[in-house]
């Protein structure tokens, strides 16, 4: 014989059941509807979508354009200033990256033609295009660096000596192929586009490696 209490328990827990689903699927059914309406709005142009915005490089600045010093004149080299040999420029490799392992690649690179490569290192702000960084006594030495990419920014600053560092930045080049290079040892090297002469540049303040250990100091240029 069947409890009449039990059926009625029965009844009462289906029923609050039945509540608990229609407040669930109502508020489903309202989310589903507002985010239509959004999407309705967004499309339409009513309003802007949150994520419509330029896409930008985590961590790299915006660089400055800096003024590029012309080559200097040589005595005796009279149609211009000769090559130095690889095995006499001096290079520091400072990776401005989160991509670790580009010292490494461009050492290996470089070192193969010639170049000495002195340290490997941080540079403490990021950039976005290579440069290369140099002193007066330095700049045939960073034209030959410049040389070896399809592209490279100069950067005339304070430091004394004739040793460059190549800062590789985010949108860096891979070196050029060694035949592809527009260096030869009986030529002259020839002034980049509109140059000016390094006496009329203000140097940047030297930036030092984000490094612990510093390299080698720099070979004063003999004479």
């Amino acid at each position: 014989m069947t409890n009449p209490g039990y059926d009625q328990a029965r009844v009462e827990r289906r029923r609050r059941e039945h509540e608990r689903q229609a407040v669930v699927f109502g508020v489903l059914i309202a989310f589903l509807a507002v985010c239509g309406i959004f999407a309705l709005a967004v499309y339409s142009g009513a309003i802007s979508s949150p994520f419509d915005r330029p896409f930008t490089t985590v961590g790299a600045s915006e660089q400055k354009t800096y003024p590029v010093a012309c080559l200097p004149t040589v005595e005796g080299q009279p149609d211009g200033a000769l090559p130095v040999a690889y095995s006499e420029i001096k290079v520091r490799l400072l990776n401005s990256t989160q991509e670790s392992g580009l010292g490494r690649a461009h050492e290996s690179v470089l070192t193969d033609r010639g170049f000495e490569v002195i340290e490997l290192g941080n540079f403490p702000d990021p950039l976005t295009e290579s440069e290369v960084r140099f002193g007066v006594n330095g700049i045939v030495q960073a034209y030959e660096l410049a040389a070896q990419f399809p592209k490279m920014r100069l950067v005339l600053d304070d430091r004394e000596g004739p040793a460059v560092d190549l800062v590789i930045g985010e949108d860096y080049d891979a070196p050029l192929d060694v035949k592809d290079v527009d260096v030869a040892a009986d030529q002259p090297l020839r002034n980049a586009e509109d140059c000016v002469p390094a006496d009329t540049i203000t140097p940047e303040a030297r930036v030092l490696p984000a490094t612990p250990e510093q390299a080698e100091d720099e070979v004063q240029p003999a004479g």
